[in-house]
């Protein structure tokens, strides 16, 4: 099966999990084709499936994903497409917080048309090593009121890698069938 995989990613955890979900596809024997949305990737037209991916910042996806989505939109809707949504809120033990990042992902297919078969809420990561000082004090105080890491001295993942996997797999394998 061919497979389009186009992320958008602010401190790269979208794109680290994008070519994770990558690596587990090709050994499924799978042709992935994988793109950062602001480098003018191929349109969804030549693959069987398209994964796209975007974290969320300041309750927005990237906006290079918000017009990929846009330009590709009546070739999105004719195929198998899924869509990954990445962010810490999915991280927090706050159920308000899920729910927020629902109903962004929710509002995004929406204001896109975007009827994407599935989405899959993935937690990100902290990555205060590369904050400035100013975000870093904010996402410490987020990461908080969240019950994360407020450790600015290193990064913190919370990805959870195995969810990740059967994430893909098991999507790929129901258009299998």
């Amino acid at each position: 099966m061919k497979i389009l995989i186009i992320y958008g990613t602010s401190e790269g955890q979208t794109r680290k999990i994008a070519r994770f979900m990558e690596d587990i596809l090709q050994d499924e024997n799978h042709k992935v084709v994988i793109a950062d949305a602001t480098e003018e990737p191929l349109k969804p037209d030549d693959f069987d499936v398209t994964l796209i991916g975007s974290s969320i910042h300041m309750h927005k996806y990237q906006s290079s994903i918000y017009n990929y989505v846009l330009e590709s939109i009546d070739e999105l809707n004719k195929k198998p497409s899924a869509f990954f949504s990445v962010s810490m809120a999915v991280a927090s033990n706050i159920d308000e917080e899920h729910e927020e990042a629902n109903t962004i992902a929710e509002k995004f297919l929406k204001q896109t048309g975007w009827e994407a078969r599935e989405i899959n809420h993935i937690a990100g990561a902290l990555k205060y090593t590369q904050y400035d000082y100013f975000k870093r004090l904010i996402m410490r105080m987020i990461a908080k009121k969240q019950g994360g890491n407020t450790d600015t001295s290193q990064d913190h993942e919370y990805t959870d890698w195995n969810a990740v996997k059967a994430f893909v797999l098991d999507f790929v394998s129901k258009i299998e069938k």
